[in-house]
Protein backbone atom coordinates (compact mmCIF):
# COMPACT_ATOMS: atom_id res chain seq x y z
CA UNK A 1 0.00 0.00 0.00
CA UNK A 2 1.54 3.34 -1.08
CA UNK A 3 0.89 6.32 1.29
CA UNK A 4 0.28 9.48 -0.42
CA UNK A 5 2.17 12.99 1.36
CA UNK A 6 1.13 16.44 1.12
CA UNK A 7 4.12 17.92 0.02
CA UNK A 8 4.89 21.85 -0.43
CA UNK A 9 2.14 24.15 -0.50
CA UNK A 10 -0.70 21.78 -0.06
CA UNK A 11 1.07 21.23 3.22
CA UNK A 12 1.19 24.73 4.28
CA UNK A 13 -2.46 25.07 3.23
CA UNK A 14 -3.90 22.40 5.13
CA UNK A 15 -1.34 23.22 8.16
CA UNK A 16 -3.02 26.97 7.57
CA UNK A 17 -6.41 25.88 7.73
CA UNK A 18 -5.88 23.88 10.14
CA UNK A 19 -4.59 26.82 12.58
CA UNK A 20 -7.87 29.07 11.53
CA UNK A 21 -10.24 26.11 12.47
CA UNK A 22 -8.82 25.64 15.89
CA UNK A 23 -8.72 29.63 16.50
CA UNK A 24 -12.42 29.93 15.38
CA UNK A 25 -13.57 27.29 17.99
CA UNK A 26 -11.81 28.85 20.73
CA UNK A 27 -13.23 32.14 20.21
CA UNK A 28 -16.87 31.22 19.88
CA UNK A 29 -16.30 29.03 23.08
CA UNK A 30 -15.08 32.11 24.65
CA UNK A 31 -17.95 34.53 24.03
CA UNK A 32 -18.95 35.38 27.41
CA UNK A 33 -16.32 37.51 29.85
CA UNK A 34 -16.21 36.37 32.83
CA UNK A 35 -17.67 39.60 33.93
CA UNK A 36 -20.86 38.46 32.77
CA UNK A 37 -21.59 36.24 35.91
CA UNK A 38 -24.92 34.96 35.67
CA UNK A 39 -25.39 33.04 38.70
CA UNK A 40 -28.79 33.73 40.67
CA UNK A 41 -29.17 36.68 43.30
CA UNK A 42 -30.59 35.52 46.74
CA UNK A 43 -32.57 38.88 47.83
CA UNK A 44 -33.29 40.00 51.67
CA UNK A 45 -33.75 43.00 53.86
CA UNK A 46 -35.90 43.87 57.12
CA UNK A 47 -38.00 46.82 57.17
CA UNK A 48 -39.09 49.18 60.10
CA UNK A 49 -39.84 52.95 61.33
CA UNK A 50 -36.93 54.22 61.68
CA UNK A 51 -35.39 53.18 58.34
CA UNK A 52 -38.07 55.75 56.71
CA UNK A 53 -37.41 59.20 56.09
CA UNK A 54 -38.42 60.52 58.04
CA UNK A 55 -38.48 57.89 60.41
CA UNK A 56 -41.56 56.55 62.00
CA UNK A 57 -42.37 55.84 65.03
CA UNK A 58 -44.39 52.41 65.43
CA UNK A 59 -44.18 48.81 66.36
CA UNK A 60 -44.16 47.84 62.35
CA UNK A 61 -41.24 45.42 60.72
CA UNK A 62 -41.22 43.42 57.67
CA UNK A 63 -38.92 40.84 56.13
CA UNK A 64 -38.41 40.50 52.57
CA UNK A 65 -36.85 37.39 50.86
CA UNK A 66 -36.59 35.92 47.11
CA UNK A 67 -34.13 35.06 44.08
CA UNK A 68 -33.29 37.43 40.72
CA UNK A 69 -32.13 35.46 37.90
CA UNK A 70 -29.79 37.42 35.52
CA UNK A 71 -30.99 34.72 32.59
CA UNK A 72 -33.90 36.23 32.33
CA UNK A 73 -34.14 39.38 34.99
CA UNK A 74 -37.01 37.89 36.59
CA UNK A 75 -37.06 39.00 40.41
CA UNK A 76 -39.31 36.73 42.19
CA UNK A 77 -39.91 37.80 46.14
CA UNK A 78 -41.81 37.05 49.04
CA UNK A 79 -42.41 39.91 51.77
CA UNK A 80 -43.89 39.78 55.31
CA UNK A 81 -45.15 42.18 57.77
CA UNK A 82 -46.18 42.99 61.12
CA UNK A 83 -47.56 45.47 63.67
CA UNK A 84 -48.17 47.72 61.11
CA UNK A 85 -51.18 50.20 62.03
CA UNK A 86 -53.49 49.00 59.26
CA UNK A 87 -53.10 47.02 56.19
CA UNK A 88 -51.06 48.46 53.72
CA UNK A 89 -52.78 50.79 51.30
CA UNK A 90 -49.62 50.67 49.20
CA UNK A 91 -46.43 49.02 48.60
CA UNK A 92 -43.51 48.88 45.94
CA UNK A 93 -40.22 49.15 45.32
CA UNK A 94 -38.28 51.84 45.13
CA UNK A 95 -34.34 52.98 44.20
CA UNK A 96 -32.57 54.96 46.76
CA UNK A 97 -29.69 54.60 48.96
CA UNK A 98 -30.32 53.62 52.48
CA UNK A 99 -31.36 57.11 54.61
CA UNK A 100 -32.79 58.93 51.42
CA UNK A 101 -35.68 58.91 49.25
CA UNK A 102 -35.96 57.10 46.42
CA UNK A 103 -38.14 56.94 43.28
CA UNK A 104 -40.58 54.35 42.18
CA UNK A 105 -39.28 51.08 40.68
CA UNK A 106 -42.06 49.51 38.63
CA UNK A 107 -45.65 49.30 40.02
CA UNK A 108 -47.36 49.18 42.66
CA UNK A 109 -47.93 45.83 44.59
CA UNK A 110 -51.42 44.97 44.31
CA UNK A 111 -51.92 43.72 47.53
CA UNK A 112 -55.91 42.14 47.27
CA UNK A 113 -58.70 43.06 50.28
CA UNK A 114 -59.18 41.06 53.53
CA UNK A 115 -55.74 42.16 54.95
CA UNK A 116 -54.40 43.43 58.15
CA UNK A 117 -51.45 45.03 60.00
CA UNK A 118 -50.22 40.91 59.43
CA UNK A 119 -49.77 39.73 56.39
CA UNK A 120 -47.72 38.72 53.59
CA UNK A 121 -47.32 38.64 49.62
CA UNK A 122 -45.98 37.17 47.01
CA UNK A 123 -44.91 38.79 43.86
CA UNK A 124 -42.55 38.74 40.28
CA UNK A 125 -40.79 41.71 38.42
CA UNK A 126 -39.43 41.81 35.23
CA UNK A 127 -36.70 43.79 35.46
CA UNK A 128 -34.95 46.23 33.05
CA UNK A 129 -31.06 46.73 33.00
CA UNK A 130 -30.86 49.53 34.94
CA UNK A 131 -32.91 48.26 37.62
CA UNK A 132 -30.97 45.31 37.65
CA UNK A 133 -28.22 47.07 38.23
CA UNK A 134 -29.33 49.25 40.96
CA UNK A 135 -30.82 46.10 42.69
CA UNK A 136 -27.84 44.17 42.39
CA UNK A 137 -25.76 47.11 43.74
CA UNK A 138 -27.74 47.61 47.27
CA UNK A 139 -30.07 50.77 45.62
CA UNK A 140 -33.26 49.37 46.30
CA UNK A 141 -35.91 49.07 49.06
CA UNK A 142 -39.58 48.30 49.57
CA UNK A 143 -41.68 49.86 51.79
CA UNK A 144 -45.58 49.53 53.02
CA UNK A 145 -47.54 52.72 53.05
CA UNK A 146 -50.99 52.49 55.39
CA UNK A 147 -54.09 54.67 55.65
CA UNK A 148 -51.90 56.42 58.98
CA UNK A 149 -48.80 57.01 57.35
CA UNK A 150 -49.69 57.00 53.22
CA UNK A 151 -46.04 57.71 52.43
CA UNK A 152 -44.57 54.52 54.43
CA UNK A 153 -45.16 53.27 57.59
CA UNK A 154 -41.67 50.69 57.41
CA UNK A 155 -39.21 50.79 54.58
CA UNK A 156 -36.44 48.04 54.29
CA UNK A 157 -33.69 48.51 52.36
CA UNK A 158 -32.85 45.09 50.09
CA UNK A 159 -29.21 43.04 49.72
CA UNK A 160 -28.70 41.17 46.91
CA UNK A 161 -25.80 38.21 46.95
CA UNK A 162 -25.22 35.98 43.64
CA UNK A 163 -24.72 32.78 44.67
Amino acid sequence: MKMKFFSGRKTLAVAGMAFFSVVALGMTGCDKDNDDDQRLYTISGNASGSQMVPAVIGNGSGTITGTYDPNNRMLTYTTTWSNLSSAPSSARFYNGNSGSSGTPAGDSWVMGSGMNGTGNYTGTMMLTEDQETQLTRGKWYYSYGTTGNPNGEVRGQIMATQQ
